[in-house]
């Protein structure tokens, strides 16, 4: 597979169209994950100075939802410039004013500039580098918002996702396709219908959607930090995650950000993350700078539920190595989706409705 994926690197790079070469090829997708990402070295540098840009190479799924996605990355690129958001998005390459992506109907090749280089977080945030932080997404939340009204719908959606899974958890070889006992199919199907009728209850599809990134782990982005010590969202990458829905979708990963455990520590998702002191530090630190709504904190329970049917159990084959995959599906049944049963979100309520 690694030499067909190299073919279609080059390839792409030729349909391109940039007229430096290829000098080598590094991979350097990471190691829990099925996604393949190569760094290409180039023969000579660009007007900025680089010689290197990131290709992604992918064949599960869609090319169609690939290159929706990478169109919106695009315009939402153009449409931080200027703001002090301009460049914190690793750049989606383009020509005619338009993201390249290659398609060959058995593989798909994006590519991207290389990230600014930034600060890291260090694993666990004392308080004020987590206030700090969730000022930071505050006002970038607030960026994404200003631009949404121009980027278009996308083709997916959490109603519609959770609608294919649910047909998918009530195929007669559910069992056999997620590889899950017969108990925790059911199990799943039942945390996903019932996440439907949430949604229709608090009548989510007429809910602010904004650009977001989900997937906010130490090793996506980086800060730039300051004299006084506080520090500014310096960079993003890697956008497996990509929507555009709501921004509460984002604040589990930032609630394992701020986690007084450390999300590098814990290969876990557990929900405990989202009641922990330092996260409700992070909320409340969020909240001055960017209100949220009583509505939109009692929907944390409900994102989280999405992103374990979702990201874990329907997609689990995508992002993660098949031993992985395993393990977490048969957590989400067994571990992570009762424990949500046991969130006291009230400490976060307070917050909001004081």
């Amino acid at each position: 597979m690694a030499d067909v994926h190299r073919s279609a690197v080059h390839s792409a790079w030729d349909a391109f169209g940039d007229p430096r070469s290829i000098v080598a090829v590094h991979d350097t997708s990471p190691m829990v994950s099925t996604n393949t990402v190569y760094r290409i070295d180039l023969d000579s540098a660009d007007e900025s100075g680089t010689k290197r840009v990131f290709a992604k190479v992918s064949s599960y799924g869609s090319y169609f939802l690939f290159a929706e996605d990478h169109d919106r990355l695009f315009r939402c690129s153009q449409l931080l410039t200027g703001t002090r958001f301009d460049g914190f998005l690793a750049p989606v390459l383009g020509r005619d004013d338009r993201p390249f992506t290659y398609y060959d109907e058995q593989l798909w090749v994006a590519f991207y500039g290389e990230a600014r280089r930034g600060d890291p977080l260090p694993p666990r945030l004392d308080s004020r580098q987590t206030r700090c932080l969730a000022r930071e997404m505050a006002a970038f939340h607030a960026a994404c918002t200003d631009i949404a009204p121009a980027i278009p719908a996308t083709s997916n959606s959490i109603k519609s996702d959770a609608i294919h899974l649910l047909d998918l958890l009530s195929s007669p070889f559910a069992s056999r396709n997620f590889e899950l006992s017969a108990e925790h199919i059911g199990l799943l199907w039942r945390r996903t219908h019932d996440l439907l009728l949430a949604m229709e209850d608090i009548r989510y599809d007429s809910w602010t959607r904004v650009p977001i990134l989900v997937d906010w782990n130490l090793g996506n982005f980086s800060v730039r930090r300051d004299p006084s010590g506080e520090f500014a969202l310096h960079s993003r990458w890697d956008y497996d995650w990509f929507r555009v829905e709501s921004r509460v979708l984002d604040f589990y990963f930032l609630s394992r950000v701020s986690s007084a455990t450390g999300d590098r520590t814990h290969w876990t998702y557990s929900p405990h993350t989202l009641t922990e002191p330092s996260f409700v530090e992070f909320i409340e630190a969020y909240h001055a700078v960017n209100p949220l709504s009583e509505e939109e904190i009692r929907f944390l329970p409900m994102a989280y539920t999405f992103f374990i049917v979702n990201y874990v159990v329907r997609e689990g084959a995508r992002f993660f190595r098949p031993d992985l995959c395993a393990k977490f599906r048969n957590d989400a049944a067994r571990v992570y989706l009762p424990a949500v049963d046991r969130l006291d979100i009230d400490p976060l309520l307070r917050i909001v409705t004081s």
